[in-house]
């Protein structure tokens, strides 16, 4: 499905770097870069060896020097896009690639999309659009194990379970489409008795690559953390822990922390968004107030709540306010008994009794450590783990789904295949069943983009980055 222009962008990150990479794509992309790369031998562009690393110049239209680089041509189909790509690998700084970049569209290309270099081999037939998408999945990688995810994916993981169940379908449908066929043969009972079996299994099977969602969407955005708690409780020093540098301002003075830090942080392989937020408590201090307000406002939106209590001082009336925030809060709540490494004054039980008490419904767990030592962190990420992946074992191997088109389609199949279920267990004729198990077909298409429209393929790829 060759287009007929030739695209360019700028494939690598914009900033100072040793290498800038200006890639071109389509069927004048060896024209165009023959017209302003001069090999260092002496020879054309076009008469060098495909995929063989080329050194040389470019030069403007007016024969003015631009920049050394080394230049890369891969002919279609055997490219990323499957067309003919060139890729001019200049010195990495933004004006002399914006330079080069200018120079590719007076030529004759014009600039690229957001994503349409992998939008084209999704059309040409390299990627299905489940795997196309896991590339942005690769780029935005926080963690190995999200990393790990996304390769999977962009391996086919994915595409070859989908490809699997739509196979099964397709077999259940030609079944009961020959004993339509052939009435004389007698085989509709048999037919009927062997579909209810195959639709409960692929049923079971999208129900457990639906179950993946969450685990897959955490991977790939990460879990929105906050860390809550009264003043000098402890809240920034365990953010500094889990973070492994001084990123919050740690003192004995109540109300240091006065706006919300965010950062990303590696637990296990899962991606928290840890936000530390002001100590709650009453203040006159109007920047403190607000501060406080935003603290209230990240717990309630939070996936995950670190409520962090001074384990040294009992519950306080201080503590109050925490408590009653946390009965509003819908996300998991996990509760950190800090500074274990002093006298403890408060256990498990009453916290657990409070909680009751407090009405605070989504207790996940409570974990006694020391911000300042780093006793019990190991055993909060190891909470934080089994909260995110439900105690799975060997997810890493699973098929995972991580985007929410993709989840919504699963959710829709299997309000189709529970429609099959339904229509079979009523008695209904073949045709019927057919119907309804033609349209699971065509819904678990859309994940990898056999059966999807135009629009829907321009809204993905509109989310990619320019160059990819």
């Amino acid at each position: 499905m060759q287009q007929d222009y030739t695209i360019s962008a700028i494939a690598t990150a914009i900033g100072e770097g040793g290498i800038g990479i200006v890639r071109l794509s389509g069927e004048r992309a060896v024209e165009i870069a023959d017209r302003c790369f001069r090999p260092s031998g002496g020879h054309r562009l076009t008469e060098c060896t495909p995929r063989l690393a080329v050194f040389g110049r470019i030069y403007d239209e007016e024969e003015r020097f631009v920049d050394e680089a080394v230049c890369i041509v891969m002919k279609g189909p055997h490219s990323y896009t499957c067309e003919d790509v060139v890729e001019l690998q200049c010195h990495g700084g933004s004006l002399v690639l914006r330079q080069v970049l200018g120079l590719t569209y007076r030529l004759g290309a014009r600039p690229a999309e957001p994503g349409e270099f992998t939008k084209r081999a999704f059309l040409n037939g390299r990627l299905d659009l489940s795997q196309a998408q896991s590339v942005m999945d690769m780029i935005q990688a926080r963690t190995k194990a999200s990393l790990e995810m996304a390769a999977g994916n962009l391996q086919g993981r994915l595409s070859e379970a989908i490809g699997n169940l739509r196979q099964e379908i397709l077999e259940i449908i030609a079944h009961l489409e020959a004993s339509i066929d052939f009435p004389e043969d007698d085989i509709e009972e048999v037919a009927l008795g062997e579909a209810e079996m195959k639709v409960e299994h692929i049923y079971s099977e999208v129900q457990d690559i639906l179950s993946s969602a969450d685990r897959g969407r955490i991977l790939r955005d990460g879990l929105r953390t906050a860390i809550i708690g009264r003043p000098n409780a402890g809240k920034s020093s365990l953010m500094n822990l889990m973070l492994g540098q001084e990123r919050a301002i740690v003192t004995d003075v109540p109300g240091t922390t006065r706006d919300s830090i965010e950062e990303y942080v590696n637990i296990g392989g899962i991606p928290l968004k840890l936000a530390d937020t002001a100590g709650i408590r009453d203040t006159d201090n109007l920047v403190e107030q607000i501060g406080v307000e935003r603290a209230y406002s990240y717990a309630r939106e939070a996936e995950l709540v670190l409520a962090v209590f001074d384990g040294s001082d009992g519950m306080q009336e201080a503590d109050e306010p925490i408590w009653h925030l946390l009965s509003q809060c819908s996300g998991r709540i996990i509760v950190i008994l800090n500074k274990a490494d002093l006298a403890v004054r408060i256990d498990e039980d009453e916290i657990r009794q409070l909680a009751a008490k407090k009405e605070v419904e989504n207790l996940y767990c409570i974990v006694s450590m020391s911000a300042k030592s780093g006793t019990g962190l190991k055993e909060l990420e190891e909470e934080i783990q089994n909260l995110a992946f439900g105690g799975k074992i060997g997810w890493q191997e699973s098929v995972m789904v991580s985007d929410a088109r993709q989840q919504d389609i699963l959710r829709q199949a299997l309000l189709l295949l529970e429609q099959t279920r339904i229509t079979l267990m009523n008695g209904m004729s073949e045709d019927f069943v057919v119907i309804d198990l033609r349209s699971a077909w065509e819904k678990l298409g859309e994940i990898t983009g056999d059966t999807i429209g135009e629009d829907i393929i321009d809204e993905i790829f509109s989310r990619f980055c320019i160059g990819k």
